[in-house]
């Protein structure tokens, strides 16, 4: 009797019965913003095979191919990939695609887990450069172009470099200048770009990857752009990541049966913005606007702005007003219990929190009755839930980047035990933690536990902050190479 159970679809039916508010993605928010053509009664009988005058996406050269030309010419790419397997296999084929075993290459700190899953894919030997931090906040604001400098003249063999842009929080580094220094090095320059699909349709917003300068960036289409969860697009421009190697490393990397509704959903969702895009992402932003100038009104909140970026500020636009972070520390609760209440309380789910803040997105499908719900739940939580000032522990600064003892492939590929964590220090990590969200490894597979690393990740654990990478959540125990 218990096969006649289906738990996943009666949480979904639970979910969805509750009318929650949505800030958060995908952008579509449950339909209401997607393509029109997506919304037919008989969608499903699309959900076809490499049938004749269908294409193969692994090996195109009919309407798929010719799908994803027009996603190209839209986003100003000399190519374009349709992604089934999300932005994930797209950064995994980058770093196939342009190093091999042992070879080194610059990453932001920030970077994706799937980074790391493609850096044990391809042997790269990975050296980090930190995101600056941002004070008040607890986050990063992206990569620093000194700090990139000193890093590419330390390694001036790297074979690229990689960033994610714009980041979690909205904040876009000054790209063009990290842009220049890897090209004058000769080298490729990647982006991580999940969080962009939406920038080039509206003036307001930071200028996207490529028309930076950047020879590569993957896009989460489903998060920002319309289309269904798991579809993103993989963008080249230039001659210095070379087409023919990401394409066979896609074929290794995704499915062999891709879903033909993904791949029409990237098509239609393209469509659309392309033919609505400038007015649905300026609605979006009029929408973002109005919830930022009225909880810059509410008690014991910050709401970060581009006035908060300071040095950080490269640009005249760094900063993605549709994606509003909203630091609560001054109210006396961490992020978590914020965005908790707001979930239970008042029926509002917001995209991510961190020890300090809530994020909240404004998506295509974000309605005026949502950023209400948002604004009067904070406003409430500010009138009725607030603790005394200072009784939140301020977190601290994350330890200093652990010294490289191997590669991350050496690491997981090699012996490996448990330890308890506090026994752990100066051993070499077997497995990567992190702090979840945004996700920002405190260490790496390959990496010395340091005694700075051990303390932080007592901290994590003491206050019940949610970690992401090691076998034993609890974080009692880590794993440590033989």
């Amino acid at each position: 009797m218990d096969q006649l159970e289906a738990p996943l679809y009666a949480a979904l039916r639970r979910h969805v019965g509750q009318e929650y508010a949505h800030l958060h993605v995908p952008a579509h928010r449950q339909g209401k913003a997607l393509p029109p053509l997506l919304k037919q009664p008989d969608f499903f009988r699309l959900d076809l095979t490499e049938l004749p005058g269908l294409d193969n996406l692994h090996s195109p050269g009919g309407p798929i191919a010719r799908a994803q030309e027009l996603a190209a010419r839209l986003y100003g790419a000399d190519a374009t990939f349709f992604l089934v397997n999300g932005t994930t296999a797209g950064l995994q084929a980058l770093l196939l695609a342009t190093c091999r075993p042992g070879q080194k290459i610059v990453l932001s700190r920030d970077c994706h887990r799937s980074v790391l899953a493609g850096l044990i894919f391809s042997g790269a030997d990975p050296v980090f450069v930190c995101p600056a931090p941002l004070p008040g906040f607890g986050i990063t604001a992206g990569v620093a172009p000194g700090r990139l400098a000193a890093v590419l003249e330390e390694e001036p063999n790297a074979r690229a470099v990689l960033v994610v842009y714009p980041n979690y929080y909205g904040i876009a580094a000054g790209l063009p200048a990290l842009v220049r220094l890897t090209h004058e090095r000769k080298m490729p320059f990647l982006v991580d770009e999940a969080h962009g699909a939406h920038l080039p349709f509206h003036s307001g917003l930071p200028a996207e990857a490529l028309a930076c300068g950047a020879d590569a960036a993957v896009m989460s289409i489903h998060k920002t752009g319309g289309s269904l969860t798991q579809s993103s697009l993989l963008h080249l421009r230039g001659r210095r990541v070379q087409a023919e190697r990401v394409a066979a490393a896609l074929t290794m990397l995704q499915t062999s049966s891709p879903s033909y509704l993904l791949m029409v959903s990237l098509d239609l969702a393209r469509c659309q913005l392309a033919g609505r895009g400038r007015e649905l992402i300026g609605r979006s932003v009029e929408l973002a606007q109005r919830v930022r100038a009225e909880l810059s009104r509410v008690a014991g909140l910050q709401v970060l702005g581009i006035e908060h970026l300071g040095e950080h500020l490269q640009d005249s636009q760094q900063l993605d007003p549709t994606r509003i972070t909203v630091n609560v520390r001054g109210l006396g609760l961490s992020g978590y219990q914020a965005a908790d209440l707001l979930c239970k309380k008042y029926k509002v789910n917001c995209e991510l929190a961190d020890y300090y803040n809530v994020v909240a997105v404004i998506g295509l499908g974000t309605t005026a009755e949502d950023c209400r719900r948002l604004v009067r739940g904070l406003l409430e939580i500010s009138r009725f839930e607030a603790e005394p000032a200072g009784s939140l522990p301020a977190i601290p600064g994350p330890p200093p980047l652990p010294p490289k003892r191997m590669t991350p492939r050496e690491a997981w590929f090699g012996s490996v035990r448990s330890l308890p964590l506090e026994s752990s220090a100066h051993f070499i990590c077997a497995e990567w933690v992190a702090a979840y969200p945004p996700g920002m490894p405190v260490i790496y597979p390959g990496e010395e536990i340091t005694p700075e690393v051990i303390e932080y990740l007592q901290f994590l654990k003491r206050n019940e902050i949610p970690v992401v990478g090691p076998a034993d959540k609890s974080l009692t125990r880590i794993n440590v190479a033989e």
